[in-house]
């Protein structure tokens, strides 16, 4: 035959696929292409997203733990969680308050006439307080390795009030978001009706993570305190007035957190070295 078959021809040339299947394989391995980039980009988009997610989830812990913590590492002082203060000005440039309207007939140490008046408006429950008080070993350790220097101003106010330098005077200041503190001023005053505040403060301090009324009523039988009447003073409410009087007159006077001190009207702020109360007390004597 002088024609070559369909077949004959497919093998000796090859099968022939029509123009138009070429160009739509073409468009068809190029779609797939296409969707596989999308694919992959999506997928880069969605790694990014989960990133940027972790970063600022990781930002947000660290702005919510600076704006609880943020004032007492500038200023050494519990406060209302509601964000970081400014840094505590310097004492010479405290305002002063009338001492007459600070000191009341609250516990104190030291002569009534006594050329100085520390007035300590303070927090059973607060750390700061601790820290100042020198039993809180944690917050005691941290400021010292800031400056060797650092000494907890309580205990040295204490001294300078048994030797009658200096007047003394306790102040509650319980802050509403701490649980215990309420309860435990009121045990402090408790304790006063009996003679033995200062006593109880002590102990109260030492063992600042058990302070529920349980724990309370149990460090005054510890003091030796009658306990049938230290019980029903702390269980009637007895002294919640007195706590609340205390309260309120620190906030007429701009206590916002605790510690807070006044010597001769004049505002420290935190749990500061006692070189910031010393100075200011030998600037008074020597007045």
């Amino acid at each position: 035959m002088e024609h070559e078959t369909h077949k004959e021809h497919e093998r000796e040339h090859g099968t022939h696929k029509p123009k138009h299947e070429v160009h739509h394989r073409h468009r068809k391995d190029n779609k797939v292409g296409l969707d596989k980039l999308l694919i992959i980009g999506f997928a880069i988009n969605i790694l990014l997203m989960l990133f940027v997610l972790t970063q600022l989830s990781g930002l947000s812990n660290k702005i919510e733990s600076l704006s609880i913590s943020g004032s007492e590492i500038k200023t050494g002082e519990d406060t209302a969680p509601q964000g970081a203060q400014a840094p505590t000005p310097s004492p010479e440039s405290e305002p002063q308050a009338d001492l007459s309207a600070i000191a009341d007939d609250d516990p104190s140490i030291g002569p009534d006439n006594a050329k100085v008046t520390v007035v300590e408006f303070s927090d059973f429950e607060c750390s700061y307080c601790g820290a100042a008080a020198g039993t809180h070993e944690g917050l005691v350790s941290q400021f010292k390795s800031r400056d060797p220097t650092w000494e907890a101003p309580v205990p040295k106010l204490k001294e300078l009030a048994e030797q009658g330098k200096i007047r003394l005077v306790y102040r509650d200041f319980p802050l509403r978001f701490h649980q215990n503190a309420q309860k435990a001023s009121e045990a402090a005053e408790c304790a006063d009706e009996q003679g033995k505040f200062w006593e109880y403060h002590d102990k109260i301090f030492e063992n600042q993570g058990s302070i529920d009324v349980a724990s309370l009523k149990k460090y005054a039988s510890d003091l030796g305190l009658n306990t049938a009447k230290f019980n029903e003073c702390l269980d009637s409410g007895k002294m919640a007035d007195e706590v609340t009087k205390d309260l309120n007159d620190g906030a007429k006077l701009g206590v916002s957190g605790t510690p807070a001190f006044f010597i001769n009207g004049k505002l420290i702020s935190g749990a500061q070295s006692f070189s910031a109360f010393k100075s200011i007390i030998d600037q008074e004597l020597a007045k």
